[in-house]
């Protein structure tokens, strides 16, 4: 035991808590470990205590762990809450057997929760703290308790040390209660929530979505009729034009500004069976640690955790600082047993979106699993699996509900079911992402809470009108994203949704350019935009400054040069339609196949005019098609990592989105293709940061804004 928690450590990184430390008294000293056992006590506020018999503390892997050396807890501070202890003041404190101690209100929703250990050695108690049934406190009064009702109101239960199944069953998620409706989500401020200050609004004015069209050619002769006449359109979100609420502790600086973003209502759904028990949950415990401390007061939480069935462990919250420590209890209180029920987990997911009485202007869910769905897809052999039951029906995108609520699914290590994660997402709008390396849990989640954090439009739509009479649109090349076709193919719109800030979007649509004699210029299109502004509420309209328009000269005047902005696009639709038949090959047993549509593709792409060019898009795409020949290689090598890489790169591409992948592209990986500056800043926040204080600059070193580190190549 003792070398597999020595490799557990090492594999962290971290020795330290997933409670977030913030600043403490400077007259407070390191607290002191005690070597021999200690009997467990309660102080109450009037100073009374009680005693009980020493138990051996051993290590566990439902948390992390304090070191044995380095950085301590200052004495008389509780290692949950992180506020000072002192007798006398109000709180009774709780001593356990291995010497550490709590305050007891803060114990005790632990223990609530199922842990029946010390948070901070990982020793296991005989003797743990409870409160009487009728002294329950609601999540808003847990730190509110007074001190007649902490006195009087608790006792201490001595529990045999359980074993095997019974250990497991007492921690289990059916002991956590949870209300029939979850209409007790934290009342939002409206007032503070969607208004800014009046000159704030007057600089945003200009900072709107920014249109620019490319034909594919600058003109085509009088004489001559062009098929397939290809027009890019390509829309960036502006910057956020206003400071990034981030919801970390700096008392050094004042507070920024509230709501100078669109507020989050965030639902993690995460996958705690037999599965990740160990190293990975004590990484998906650090990593929802980032998550909670870069929350902002404005932005609401809540956590469901799944095994074999489902519990909402931590209502729809604002992430203040009382609503973070209250987070970081539920979650460190995690535990793993049972099977993965990833449906049931969703549907209570989705449920606390349906039933919370307030809303912000972004609300979206974080799905995690390391597992196959046991309870819904496998349990019904010889019939075709059906992946939307995995979803329920109200975020089903474009079901015409109004509640689009995006599930960014993360398969967890290589034993998950990636198909049914990338479909899962697909179906509700989100992101698929393969998180192959588990240390890297905390980036990727740092990578999507960057994009998250960042939306400065939403419900975008993109018209495309004809302008020339003889003109029709032949096609609209647009990935993942709804569109349509109306007025005899004469108007397309596309239904595009949030960006986040800067973001950007390409999409390629294709006219058949007829012979006209009668003019030495044809206008082609005109574009318009149409979203709502997360903050104010209101509507904007955007028309493209001019109209698309092509030279019509008598006769051709030599060879044209190729827009390299249309033939940059025109490759990555090609690799995303080549990485799809590949796909499909593989999943027929017909790996050979598979890899000669990938080589053929990646033979192409160096011939186009932005290879000659030395466009990194195309360098990159290149490279991403060699990765997925590798893991092509055999059928073990495509079941293990092929299939996950190939799908969260297919949803990448559909979406435009950064999504995280095990890649060993290096500083070419695509994945920073789509990466917007907001999340390379949260990436960057993620791996210079040691929960709540950041690296020294004299000590930081930075890894490149990728969502993961390079993997040595296979031989």
């Amino acid at each position: 035991m003792g070398s597999k928690w020595t490799k557990l450590k090492l594999a962290l990184g971290l020795d330290s808590c997933v409670h977030i430390p913030r600043s403490f008294d400077n007259s407070s000293s390191a607290a002191t470990r005690f070597s021999g056992g200690v009997s467990p006590t309660v102080v109450s506020p009037a100073g009374d205590s009680s005693s009980y018999r020493p138990s051996t503390p051993t290590p566990s892997s439902s948390g992390l762990r304090l070191p044995k050396s380095g950085p301590k807890s200052p004495k008389g501070t509780c290692a949950i809450c992180l506020y000072t202890m002192k007798p006398g003041q109000g709180h009774a404190i709780f001593t356990a057997e291995c010497s550490h101690s709590f305050h007891f209100h803060c114990i005790t929703s632990n223990v609530k929760h199922g842990n029946q250990i010390c948070p901070v050695c990982r020793a296991k108690w005989k003797e743990v703290p409870f409160q009487s049934p009728a002294s329950n406190m609601p999540y808003d009064r847990l730190n509110q308790v007074s001190p007649r009702e902490e006195g009087w109101a608790t006792v201490l239960r001595r529990l045999p040390s359980p074993q095997g199944d019974a250990a497991r069953q007492i921690s289990s998620l059916y002991h956590v209660t949870e209300p029939a409706i979850f209409d007790d989500d934290e009342a939002l401020d409206q007032q503070t929530s969607v208004t800014h200050p009046k000159n704030e609004i007057d600089n945003d004015v200009i900072n709107t979505v920014e249109i620019k069209t490319y034909p594919e050619v600058s003109s085509v002769p009088k004489s001559a009729s062009h098929d397939a006449f290809a027009v890019l359109i390509h829309l960036k979100a502006p910057h956020s034009g206003r400071k990034q609420n981030i919801g970390e502790n700096n008392t050094e600086s004042p507070p920024l500004v509230e709501n100078s973003r669109a507020s989050v209502d965030l639902v993690t759904v995460l996958d705690v069976s037999g599965s990740m028990a160990g190293t990975k949950l004590a990484l998906l415990k650090r990593a929802m640690g980032f998550v909670i401390q870069n929350l902002g007061p404005s932005d609401r939480l809540s956590v469901i955790a799944f095994s074999s069935t489902a519990r909402r462990i931590f209502p729809l919250r604002k992430m203040t600082d009382t609503g973070r420590q209250q987070a970081l209890q539920a979650v460190n209180s995690l535990v793993s047993n049972g099977g993965t029920n990833i449906a049931e987990g969703l549907r209570k997911g989705t449920k606390v979106f349906s039933d919370r009485r307030w809303k912000n202007s972004v609300s979206s869910i974080i799905l995690l699993s390391d597992g196959q769905d046991t309870y819904t897809v496998n349990s019904r052999p010889n019939v075709g699996t059906d992946y939307l039951s995995l979803v329920p029906n109200s975020i089903h995108r474009n079901n015409g509900t109004g509640m689009q609520i995006p599930v960014h699914a993360f398969g967890f290590g290589s034993d998950h079911d990636a198909t049914s994660m990338h479909s899962i997402s697909e179906i509700s709008g989100g992101t698929f992402s393969f998180i192959e390396a588990e240390d890297v849990i905390q980036d990727a989640f740092a990578q999507c809470i960057g994009g998250l954090l960042s939306v400065v439009v939403q419900e975008l739509q993109v018209q495309v009108r004809c302008v020339h009479p003889q003109l029709q649109l032949s096609s609209v090349k647009a990935g993942s994203y709804q569109t349509s076709l109306m007025g005899n193919a004469r108007l397309a719109t596309i239904s595009v949704g949030d960006l986040y800030a800067e973001e950007e979007r390409d999409f390629l649509v294709t006219v058949n350019v007829p012979v006209d004699q009668s003019s030495d210029e044809t206008s082609l299109l005109t574009v318009r935009c149409l979203y709502r502004d997360p903050i104010t509420k209101e509507m904007v309209a955007l028309e493209e400054n001019s109209e698309v328009k092509i030279l019509r000269p008598d006769v051709g005047g030599g060879e044209l040069v190729v827009s390299i902005e249309v033939d940059r696009q025109r490759n990555r639709l090609r690799a995303a339609e080549a990485m799809a038949e590949a796909r499909v090959a593989a999943e027929q047993g017909d790996l050979s196949t598979a890899v000669s549509v990938l080589d053929s593709c990646h033979k192409a792409l160096s011939e186009t005019v932005s290879a000659h060019a030395g466009d990194r898009l195309c360098v990159a795409l290149s490279a991403e098609l060699k990765e997925m020949q590798e893991r092509m290689a055999n059928q073990r090598v495509y079941e293990q990592s092929g299939r996950a890489y190939v799908l969260s790169g297919l949803s990448s591409h559909s979406w435009q989105r950064a999504t995280a992948r095990g890649d060993s592209t290096d500083s070419t990986s695509l994945v920073q293709a789509y990466q917007t500056p907001s999340m390379v800043d949260m990436v960057t926040r993620s791996q210079t940061m040691v929960f709540g204080a950041p690296v020294p600059q004299n000590k930081r070193v930075l890894r490149p804004a990728k969502s993961f580190p390079d993997r040595q190549r296979r031989q």
